[in-house]
């Protein structure tokens, strides 16, 4: 265990379980963990360096296999999680302030409407730790006085993810971070203050914890027992690595093929700092767990486990980034125990991440309709009578790109308009990378079909029935039939709202 962790506060007196709920039906009551880390994959070995996550809640209950972002990007992302909706509703777009990330039209219209408060208003104890929004705690924003509504007590990271030299807002307070691991590594802060938070808390109310640590997110920086692990790992060479982006959208097209020697080197010693990165998440879990039981709460609580969207490292020769449509960039982990859940339970059904908000208030027997959520309840998925069930037979995948003003001096040759061009100026997004897709996933089909609002009006379809690592473009191959109502279905959801979202979905 790392030195972090072990300065926690001495272990209180043992406390009473809440009431719990069983799957489907009764009160509220039943305690909820959710972690989110920041940018871990699920197609390319993520979840492969975390072996106590895996065994003590993917075992101790379910691992669904098909959960997706609805966008892949950290700030809509969130955003998404924390309301339950698509980014076209809560309109926070991209990871900029213009984009809407921690604006004042997010506190106002998406904030004040996140599950938070109404679980607080419900009665729970609320505390959040890590990572919230990218532009959060700037002076832009409001600063670190600026507490989101719904929270008890509030540790949130001002900015991006960072491991150290970081400022948190407790509770409102700057506090400023250096660099002494055993004070200062952000990941172990998340997990020593949940435990305190646990320690202090009353025993007749149940409690939320929302745990957002910056791995594997750069600057990849490991704890000090964990920076020689992995030393032989490589970034996976199959599927669709390195491999030529034809007839794909003009932003895959420009990368060198194949990749320059000093990309590949810096991809790969990102896949092994990004594991090193996960082991202190791992640890992280494992004390929360350990301090559950001690409580006697374990049994009467729900641990959630997944991240804010995927990840590439050299598919179709990107180096490293996320904010593509392809299955690396969308798919995420997600793991779930608690009271009623089966343990070593493997679920396919297709869960979204604008999924958990209603789960949790489900959970806490708070009707969805009352926060107005475009994502359904998965309670009901981990119950034996309907396990492998799917009401959803597709969804939106939905992203607007950024891109600079003015060209990137270090990339000059690709003029203004594109961003994230490192290393050897291979570009991760541009204003013209915004996209919406459908995705098909019931159980016949297996398709993606995405519209590019560019000069080009481009489209893409895959059958990953056929083609699981989306190397071929059909849409020329397509029964224009097929295309027409892909379209049709696109139009719908990129305007559903609540309950018509939810329609769209049965």
């Amino acid at each position: 265990m790392p030195v972090g962790v072990l300065r926690v506060l001495a272990l209180g007196a043992l406390l009473t379980c809440g009431a719990r709920r069983v799957l489907g039906g009764g009160g509220p009551g039943s305690n909820i963990v959710l972690i989110v880390t920041d940018d871990q994959d699920q197609n390319l070995g993520g979840m492969t360096p975390m072996k106590k996550t895996k065994s003590l809640i993917g075992d101790a209950g379910a691992t669904f296999v098909n959960s997706f972002t609805v966008t892949p990007l950290c700030c809509p992302s969130r955003c998404s999680i924390l309301t339950g909706r698509y980014p076209h509703n809560h309109l926070v777009r991209n990871n900029s302030l213009a984009g809407n990330c921690s604006s004042a039209a997010w506190q106002s219209r998406g904030e004040s409407d996140a599950f938070p408060v109404f679980l607080s208003k419900s009665g729970y104890q609320t505390f959040f730790a890590g990572k919230y929004l990218n532009q959060y705690g700037k002076k832009e924003t409001g600063g670190v006085g600026h507490v989101p509504p719904g929270w008890d007590q509030w540790h949130g990271l001002v900015g991006n993810s960072r491991y150290y030299n970081y400022t948190l807002s407790r509770n409102g307070v700057e506090e400023k971070h250096g660099d002494d691991y055993a004070d200062d590594y952000l990941t172990d802060l998340i997990a020593n203050r949940s435990l305190q938070f646990l320690d202090n808390r009353s025993p007749q109310r149940p409690f939320f914890l929302m745990l957002a640590p910056p791995a594997p997110h750069s600057p990849w920086t490991a704890a000090p027992q964990y920076r020689r692990r992995f030393a032989d790992v490589k970034a996976p060479r199959d599927g669709s690595f390195d491999k030529p982006a034809k007839d794909k959208h003009w932003l895959l097209r420009q990368p060198a093929n194949p990749m320059a020697k000093s990309s590949l080197a810096f991809l790969d010693d990102a896949y092994r700092k990004r594991w090193q990165t996960l082991l202190s998440v791992d640890d992280l879990v494992e004390t929360l767990v350990r301090k559950l039981e001690e409580l006697k709460e374990l049994n009467n609580t729900y641990v959630i486990f997944t991240s804010d969207n995927g990840y590439h490292t050299g598919q179709f020769s990107l180096p490293i980034d996320k904010r593509q449509l392809y299955e690396f960039d969308i798919r995420t982990p997600l793991l779930v125990r608690g009271p009623g859940v089966k343990a070593k339970v493997t679920l396919k059904a297709p869960v979204l991440n604008i999924d958990l908000a209603p789960t949790i208030l489900d959970i806490a027997g708070i009707k969805a309709s009352a926060a107005n959520l475009d994502g359904q309840s998965f309670l009901p998925l981990m119950a034996p009578s309907l396990r492998d069930g799917s009401a959803r037979p597709f969804f939106l995948v939905e992203h607007t790109g950024e891109g600079l003003s003015s060209a990137d001096a270090s990339c000059p040759e690709m003029g203004p308009g594109v961003s994230q061009c490192f290393p050897d100026c291979v570009c991760e997004d541009s204003f013209n990378n915004t996209y919406a897709c459908v995705r098909t996933l019931d159980g016949r089909d297996d398709m993606q079909y995405c519209e590019f609002a560019d000069s080009e009006s481009f489209v893409e379809v895959y059958n990953l029935s056929s083609d699981p690592h989306q190397l071929e473009n059909i849409v020329k191959k397509v029964d224009p039939a097929v295309l027409q109502t892909m379209n049709q279905r696109l139009i719908k959801l990129q305007s559903c709202q609540g309950v018509g979202c939810r329609a769209l979905s049965s």
